[in-house]
């Protein structure tokens, strides 16, 4: 892939908005925190333990932030529109400095999840920057999906995930982002971000390969989804 060049007024915006953020990165541990106390110690009981395989935690890294920050200036110089992320808005309009990640067997648990996720942010005074939404890549996920009254959005890069963009009420910022997944899921999206993101890879054999991962990720999902319900009804026979 060519090189993006910046200009040095582009390199110096670049650097400030990284470097604000650096300066900011307590605060935003201080509200993981505070999510991790308020919600996520849940996990560890009935009903979300039930549900839950685990949880993951984790700041945005300098680099990435930079490579995104980048991206998005490009983005604008492409298209025309100017670049408008200043260190005042950086908090809110790149969201997804700090978040959590759950991890989760099969899909059909997400209604679950879901529904006691949404209880324990309202009960913990946390409120929605917009609506929880799926990245889908299939009309199955799509119909699954928004029976549970969560949007929808087709990713050509067929990654899966739920997100959920929260804020403390009262708040403007930060923005902290939660993602759900499935285990399978988590193995391409762990294996795409290290091989495919943020650029395509440049061999064309790879990135077909991880198409086809993804395909076997939902695949393996949805076979326990298959199995869960197959154990469900041979246990209703056996009383």
């Amino acid at each position: 892939m060519t090189e993006f060049e910046l200009s040095l007024d582009e390199e110096r915006v670049i650097d400030q908005l990284v470097d604000h953020y650096l300066k900011k990165q307590q605060l935003i541990r201080y509200y993981l925190e505070s999510l991790q106390a308020q919600v996520f110690v849940a996990t560890e009981s009935p009903p979300l333990s039930d549900l839950v395989h685990s949880v993951k935690r984790r700041l945005k890294a300098r680099g990435h932030l930079k490579d995104k920050l980048v991206r998005k200036l490009r983005e604008s110089r492409d298209s025309g529109i100017q670049f408008d992320i200043t260190t005042e808005n950086l908090l809110t309009r790149i969201t997804d400095l700090g978040g959590y990640r759950i991890l989760h067997l099969h899909t059909h648990q997400m209604a679950g999840i879901h529904e006691n996720l949404l209880n324990l942010l309202e009960d913990a005074n946390w409120e929605h920057y917009e609506p929880p939404f799926a990245h889908i890549w299939d009309e199955e996920s799509r119909e699954y999906f928004e029976k549970l009254h969560i949007r929808t959005e087709v990713n050509p890069r067929l990654y899966s995930s739920v997100h959920y963009l929260i804020r403390p009420k009262g708040k403007s910022e930060p923005i902290v982002e939660i993602q759900v997944r499935t285990l399978a899921d988590e193995i391409w999206g762990e294996t795409d971000h290290q091989l495919n993101y943020p650029y395509p890879h440049e061999s064309v054999a790879c990135r077909e390969q991880l198409r086809v991962l993804a395909r076997v990720a939902s695949s393996c999902s949805r076979l326990v989804d298959s199995i869960m319900t197959t154990h469900d009804e041979w246990l209703s026979q056996q009383r």
